[in-house]
């Protein structure tokens, strides 16, 4: 398992949802925070959102298939932690700045004042 690998659910509940999840960073439980690339579910509402996801159930084939290895997803490995950083503020009141504080703060960029 490793960061920016991209699975696909293959849980009874979520095979109709076609939910596919990015691993994001693995922290010291043994958990990755995954962010969801692609659910049919609320009409995709639920794209760009993170959950935790054990290491161990990734690596079981009965639960999750394997798509992308990560070497495929961009020639960058920030990629993830943007992607996570962007989730962790998506909402309905979330403002361009918010995004871009966030990016910056995901790509250890300091903003400098004007």
């Amino acid at each position: 398992m490793e960061e920016g690998q991209l699975y696909r659910d293959l849980d009874r509940y979520m095979a109709d949802r076609d939910r596919r999840l990015r691993v994001g960073p693995i922290g010291p439980d043994g958990r990755a925070a995954c962010v969801i690339e692609h659910d049919l579910h609320l009409g995709g509402a639920l794209v760009g959102r993170t959950t935790p996801i054990h290491v161990r159930n990734l690596g079981n084939p009965r639960k999750f298939e394997l798509l992308e290895e990560s070497d495929v997803v961009a020639a960058d490995p920030r990629y993830t932690r943007l992607l996570t950083a962007m989730a962790a503020v998506h909402g309905a009141a979330a403002t361009p700045r918010d995004y871009a504080r966030a990016a910056y703060d995901a790509l250890g960029l300091r903003e400098s004042a004007p």
